[in-house]
């Protein structure tokens, strides 16, 4: 990877889109540090701080925002709400026939349209969810400190718009900057900014880390297994990473023989070919899924406040649902199953699959055209996505197991971002692999 980067490098017009796509991430983590007006950030910082709010709504939002809204910064929203909306219109997408014409039949105008729908949508679910959590901060405090300040009488009218606005604004702005990195740029905009922010979350993990390590050393007849564990997480983190790539490169190439036809005087046809179909299908969305759904209990949760006696039945319900709930641990391993087979359905079709080795006389060995293609189509990706939802369920699940096995809660380093990291790395890398390849670069994979 460090040497294709090196080859880039050496490219002027490639040298010139890695420093923009480094300029851009250096003018996002500048964003990231510009509070949002009439905010208390010390006070967020300790509401954020505390271990109830890692599995909830604003864990993953702080998660993705690389530490923004912990902050009270102009990126505190990240790009979640662009993220839902693509999800959002994805599905749409297979479920209106019209926008499925439009998208399949319409061409790079289609797609452009579709873009623009989906930056609207983007622009509206900020604005929903930046109102969201400004009616959770106003009514939030920490050691008795509000979070919002003078939201009383017109000055709290004032104060809520400029919040709210702002918070909208900085996720259209990030939004326009992932654009810019498409074009001008090297890699996927949206992804390089995930991946910024939470590369900026490193340092806090090493500080944790080392916060373990000082507690080994200065009482280690107490926590002495620090000193096997630090070590540990490092080695299970690096562990993770390898895997991760040895599983984003697997896939299960179905063999296809193309029939011999003449046309005229020329013969068509007649060799042999394979459909590729990558065992991590769904990537890191089924996580994503599965994540969000099981944090709305411990959201609405920690909403209503810790401090209130709901009864035995609600705070059982709420406790089997924290992240070091056995309940929690099963529905998860669940969900990220079958949001991969849901992934999958939308992603692939076996009748259309089939229908177009039909009629470009392609076929199967040993499997007839028509339905006993198809049949055959769909059992392969049942199988592969099985495998690949399995994968992408252990990988969620190792750093939750270890925390809950050493009470080491505090990284916030989940499965999500482990894969999120890996997957946009390789992805670049891939990138300007395929534009050195494009220029006739002899040596980039010497």
């Amino acid at each position: 990877m460090f040497k294709t980067i090196k080859n880039a490098w050496g490219i002027p017009d490639l040298r010139k889109k890695i420093l923009f796509t480094l300029f851009v991430i250096v003018v996002f983590r500048f964003g990231a540090v510009i509070p949002v007006p009439f905010l208390n950030s010390t006070a967020l910082r300790g509401i954020m701080n505390s271990s109830a709010v890692n599995s909830t709504a604003l864990g993953y939002l702080d998660m993705f925002s690389g530490g923004a809204f912990s902050n009270a910064t102009l990126f505190a929203m990240s790009v979640t709400p662009y993220i839902n909306s693509s999800i959002i219109m994805q599905l749409l997408a297979v479920a209106i026939p019209a926008l499925e014409r439009m998208v399949k039949d319409g061409g790079e105008a289609g797609r452009k349209k579709m873009g623009q729908i989906t930056r609207v949508v983007a622009v509206l679910l900020g604005l929903l969810q930046g109102l969201a959590y400004y009616f959770y901060l106003r009514n939030a405090s920490y050691g008795g400190t509000p979070i919002v300040k003078y939201t009383q009488g017109g000055a709290g009218v004032f104060t809520a718009f400029v919040i709210i606005l702002v918070f909208t604004a900085g996720t259209a702005l990030m939004m326009w900057m992932g654009e810019q990195i498409n074009q001008k740029g090297v890699g996927n905009g949206i992804s390089i900014l995930l991946f910024a922010g939470i590369v900026a979350r490193m340092p806090v993990i090493i500080g944790n880390l080392g916060k373990y390590l000082n507690m080994a050393w200065t009482d280690g007849s107490a926590n002495g297994r620090y000193f096997f564990l630090v070590p540990l997480w490092g080695l299970i983190f690096l562990a993770l990473m390898w895997v991760i790539v040895f599983m984003n490169d697997a896939e299960r190439r179905i063999p296809v023989q193309y029939a011999k036809r003449v046309v005229g005087r020329k013969q068509y046809g007649g060799q042999a070919s394979h459909i590729p179909i990558k065992v991590g299908i769904g990537g890191v969305m089924p996580i994503i899924f599965a994540s969000s759904i099981l944090s709305i209990p411990t959201t609405i949760r920690f909403f209503i406040g810790d401090n209130k006696d709901l009864g035995s039945f609600w705070n059982g319900f709420f406790a089997a649902f924290s992240s070091t709930g056995w309940v929690y641990c099963i529905l998860y391993v669940i969900l990220i199953v079958a949001f991969g087979y849901f992934y999958t359905a939308i992603q692939y079709n076996p009748i259309e699959m089939a229908n177009n080795l039909r009629q470009s006389n392609g076929t199967i060995p040993g499997i007839r055209p028509g339905k006993p293609t198809s049949d055959f189509i769909g059992k392969v990706l049942s199988k592969i996505t099985f495998i690949g939802s399995v994968f992408l369920a252990i990988i969620a699940m190792m750093p939750i197991v270890f925390a809950n096995a050493t009470g080491m809660h505090n990284l916030s380093m989940g499965g999500t971002s482990i894969i999120i990291l890996v997957g946009v790395a390789l992805e670049t890398v891939k990138q300007l692999e395929s534009q050195m390849m494009m220029r006739h670069y002899k040596g980039f994979l010497d």
